[in-house]
């Protein structure tokens, strides 16, 4: 097929009034260098671009195809790096604009292009400094005086003493910033008439656009933001000043935080039980130095989505925000001022973060804490639909849900009261769909709900298809997350290559409550009555096909997950009480659930960062931090706002609690280890042993203080059987396909001891969740995430944000290697080190990002962790080019290890998903290839990219 000629065009000027027409817009202004204020337009770039090919290539290029194509790519991608710097409108310089074009001719490999308009450029700036010098001779002046416009619409001159003041405070003691390029470049970007919150915005966007030159620009920006915030609350809270510097808080801090909390009691914001606390007490405990450790990211998030406010005014500021957090969880204290003061302490340091519900809503009128909901769904209509009511309350306050689905009765199922036959459970999950986009989390982000199905209910295979962008729509759920329960017996059956079978659960109601053994005995005994004709409605599939199906679509959508119903209820510390039906939105907690309890998790992250200490890790902060932060996630459970009595009757019983983790990778930068290492294996294994001992026993200590939990006897706590132990009940049930490390190096038969003599406060304790936004706040990396990228640009609610490895820039600075050259390098390879070859290899291995590292690494870390956690963890898995083999082996050895969860698959590449029944993994499915797994790994072909990573929308992503 003959591509389309380009239109015949003999002159410059009608090639480039000729060119197709930029779609890229921005909604900002460009300042002029001599001060004037234009519109934006992105056809002049176009324009512009298209002189300087002619220039280069001659009047023959005005015909070329390929030269109009250039052209409007180029232009588009100057114009998408311009919308980075500047998401929600502003301002724009026209050098910025012309560095953008320079830096595309140039990554474009239009290197001849490129020498052009630079050396246009430099010719120009020669004309202009001549021009300057000539009218300074005749004593012209060559500056314009540039006046700000107040909120009342009055102008004044622009204050420059106190921008140079507000850049002074933001770069002192950072490295590597300079104070005369910020106000260099913020001056560049004023013109005459700028209003003042314009001026504020030009002070970030100048100094954030050089974050992927020196990452300490990210906390300069962050500090200039906080002139902004802080403008913004004072004028609020209505006292003696109205603007302050970061120094001037110092003394302004304490009476800040009194007029918040006031004024926060009178616009309904918080509630009446603040005001009584010892504010000036609080006030004095106050640590304003602490606002300048937040990066831009971390400062921005938090201002977008956390602070409290009235009529579109934020009027918290961040150590006023977590005091009120901190005095929220202190609330039923008895010495409540001195547990606020430490609850701050842990806080506004980020030793240890409370998860998003938590901080959204502490301290307000209906303190809704919990992150968690899981639930299980009746086989009839009026509980299906109070499931999907009770999803609705739930998700109103910014809870996360699972749904256990299996119950429900399959497709073709008999209906007695009308003897008809259902329709099956996929139109409910239509409805669940619908109702999690209708109720938002509080509207402060998208509503968000999993739905799990047990692998052996008949209408799995349409489960499987929930997400597929084909199909009957009706029939789609394209905004829940889905995931399998999968029992041990499957897996074993796809080993032995056999038979599995289908059922409905109206006819084998048993097997949604049994697990392990017990479940493999009677689902035996259903298969033999369906082959005896006494089960009707069955249908036999080979479990190796429908396990390529579910990996398929895995691969195809990135759902369902994959998760294991056995290890989960095997090892559950709470057996007795029920058993687990499901995990939840993020696949790490693991409670039981029946009709009249949902459970409920109140989620917090250690972060490890912080606490590793040359090269190091704490353990004796680690044990401080692990104590108060366990009191605050069980002071949750008795504080917080239950939107349905089925929850609060759960939580108040078995009071679980998740302590997670966060900042692993950036621990390991400290440690100077790479993740995919034996060594970062064994400090996954230490230091989530060192968290499980200290959060064990403080829950022990509490129970002795506050009681143990009404449903601990029975427990396996109550038994002396602790996480560790577990492992051997699981060994037991499972066989053969168990290799899991028992390594321990704590004094567990102490704390074994103290367990059995005192008892748990909590039936649960550990949990690592994603810790997206969080994580975030504090600067650190996500949870147990490798890298993404070293060098990228994030997308979340709060914008997009330039992300670059500090780590990564320390260690090639101390090499010498940290210039022009190696940024541009980054940015040309997408953050990777792998195609430098002036790099060492230690340092390429050190800073290998997500996709370059062995998803068995994941696994084999996340193995070490789960042998000490009483719940699971969130584990995304990365596979750059994955196939059949690849998934098949990785999912099996996820499996082998013990792990009870995964959560997403994230992919790179662009074919089918029809790769995934390669035949290649016919090996793997053999008894032996389920015992090689650990061990083999193959290369194939590409998989589409079945997972955003940086989906503004995305539960993980946010």
């Amino acid at each position: 097929m003959q591509a389309a000629s380009a239109p015949e065009i003999t002159s410059k000027s009608s090639f480039t009034t000729a060119l197709s027409p930029v779609q890229l817009q921005l909604h900002c202004k460009v300042v002029r260098r001599n001060g004037q204020v234009t519109d934006f337009d992105g056809s002049k770039i176009q324009i512009a671009m298209a002189k300087a090919f002619l220039d280069v290539e001659g009047s023959q290029a005005s015909g070329s195809a390929r030269i109009h194509d250039t052209v409007r790519k180029l232009t588009e991608q100057v114009i998408e790096a311009l919308l980075r710097r500047t998401p929600d409108g502003g301002m724009v310089h026209i050098e910025d604009i012309q560095d953008q074009v320079e830096l595309a001719l140039m990554r474009a490999g239009e290197h001849k292009v490129a020498r052009s308009y630079v050396l246009y450029r430099a010719e120009r700036a020669r004309l202009r400094a001549e021009k300057e010098s000539k009218s300074k001779k005749k004593g012209k002046k060559s500056e314009n005086v540039i006046h700000v416009k107040s909120a009342t619409g009055d102008l004044k001159p622009l204050d420059e003493d106190r921008l140079r003041k507000i850049i002074a405070e933001a770069v002192d003691g950072l490295e590597g910033v300079s104070a005369e390029q910020v106000m260099t470049a913020t001056m560049r970007n004023l013109y005459d008439g700028i209003s003042e919150k314009e001026v504020a915005t030009a002070l970030i966007i100048s100094t954030r656009v050089m974050i992927d030159r020196e990452p300490n620009y990210s906390q300069a920006a962050a500090r200039m933001l906080m002139d902004s915030l802080r403008r913004e609350a004072l004028s609020f809270l209505e006292g003696q000043h109205t603007e302050a510097t970061q120094h001037e808080m110092v003394e302004l801090y304490a009476e800040v935080l009194k007029k918040t909390i006031q004024i926060g009691v009178k616009v309904e914001r918080l509630a009446d039980d603040l005001g009584r606390y010892d504010l000036a007490k609080l006030g004095a405990a106050i640590k304003p130095e602490r606002d300048l450790q937040f990066t831009y990211l971390g400062l921005q998030t938090l201002y977008d989505r956390y602070f409290l406010h009235h009529d579109g005014v934020r009027f918290e500021l961040p150590q006023v925000f977590f005091m009120r957090v901190a005095m929220g969880l202190a609330i039923n204290e008895v010495e409540r001022e001195d547990r606020a003061i430490e609850f701050y302490n842990l806080l506004s340091s980020f030793d240890f973060m409370s998860s998003t519900p938590t901080l959204f809503n502490a301290g307000t009128l209906r303190p809704q804490l919990s992150s968690c909901y899981l639930t299980t769904v009746p086989d009839h209509l009026e509980g299906i639909y109070d499931a999907i009511k009770d999803n609705a309350l739930l998700s109103k306050y910014a809870g996360g849900l699972g749904n256990d689905w299996s119950r429900v009765r399959g497709m073709g199922a008999h209906i007695k009261g009308t003897n008809g036959k259902s329709q099956g459970v996929v139109p409910f999950l239509k409805v669940a769909n619908d109702t999690a986009v209708a109720v938002n989390q509080g509207g402060k982000r998208k509503g968000a709900v999993c739905a799990y199905l047990e692998t052996w209910h008949i209408d799995i295979e349409d489960f499987l298809e929930l997400r597929k962008n084909t199909g009957d729509e009706r029939r789609r759920t394209h905004d829940m997350n889905t995931a399998n329960w999968i029992p041990d017996l499957f897996m074993k059956r796809v080993a032995a290559e056999a038979e599995w079978t289908l059922f409905s659960p109206d006819d084998a109601p048993d097997l949604h409550d049994l697990t392990g053994k017990a479940f493999e005995a009677r689902y035996v005994e259903y298969e033999a009555k369906a082959a005896r004709g006494d089960i009707k409605l069955f249908r036999k599939v080979p479990a190796v096909q429908l396990w390529r199906k579910m990996l398929g679509m895995i691969f195809e959508t990135g759902h369902p997950w994959i998760t294991f119903k056995d290890p989960c209820n095997v090892r559950y510390t709470n057996q007795h009480m029920g058993v687990v039906h499901s995990s939840n939105l993020c696949t790490e907690i693991t409670l039981h659930t029946n009709d009249s309890e949902i459970a409920v998790c109140n989620l917090g992250s250690v972060n490890l960062t912080a606490h590793v200490n040359d090269g190091k890790l704490d353990v004796a902060k680690l044990e401080r931090t692990v104590t108060t932060a366990m009191r605050m996630l069980d002071n949750v459970i008795d504080y917080n706002y239950y939107s349905v009595p089925q929850a609060r009757k759960s939580n108040l019983r078995h009071r679980p609690v998740g302590m997670g983790i966060m900042g692993f990778q950036d621990a390991l930068y400290k440690m100077n280890l790479a993740y995919a290492s034996a060594e970062a294996v064994e400090f996954a294994d230490q230091s989530m042993e060192a968290v499980s001992y200290f959060a064990i026993r403080a829950s022990s200590n509490m129970a002795v203080e506050r009681g143990k939990y009404p449903s601990y006897n029975g427990s396996l706590w109550s038994k002396g059987i602790l996480p560790i132990d577990s492992l051997e009940l699981l060994g037991e049930e499972r066989g053969e396909y168990f290799i899991v490390d028992h390594t321990q190096t704590l004094d567990w038969d102490a704390l074994r001891n103290q367990v059995k003599a005192q008892g748990m406060r909590n039936s649960n304790v550990m949990a690592i969740a994603p810790t997206a936004t969080i994580s975030n706040v504090c600067g650190v990396s996500q949870s147990i995430e490798p890298t993404y990228q070293n060098l990228f640009v994030k997308s979340n609610l709060s914008g997009e944000f330039t992300v670059i490895n500090p780590y990564l820039v320390q260690d090639l600075k101390a090499l010498g290697m940290w210039d022009e050259v190696m940024i541009n390098d980054l940015k040309y390879f997408d953050g990777s080190l792998q195609p430098l070859d002036r790099v060492p290899d230690a340092l390429k291995a050190k800073y290998a990002t997500a996709f370059e590292i062995d998803a068995r690494w994941l696994v084999e870390a996340a193995s070490r962790r789960q042998k000490w956690i009483d719940q699971g963890q969130s584990l995304n898995l990365y596979m750059k080019e994955p196939n059949g083999t690849k998934l098949d082996n990785l999912y099996k050895l996820a499996w082998v290890r013990g792990l009870k969860t995964t959560y997403y698959l994230r992919t790179l590449g662009a074919t089918g998903a029809e790769k995934t029944s390669s035949d290649d993994s016919s090996a793997a499915n053999s008894v032996a290839g389920i015992k090689r797994a650990a061990n083999l790994v193959s290369v194939g072909s590409e998989a589409p990219k079945a997972c955003s990573l940086l989906d503004p929308e995305c539960e993980a992503c946010q």
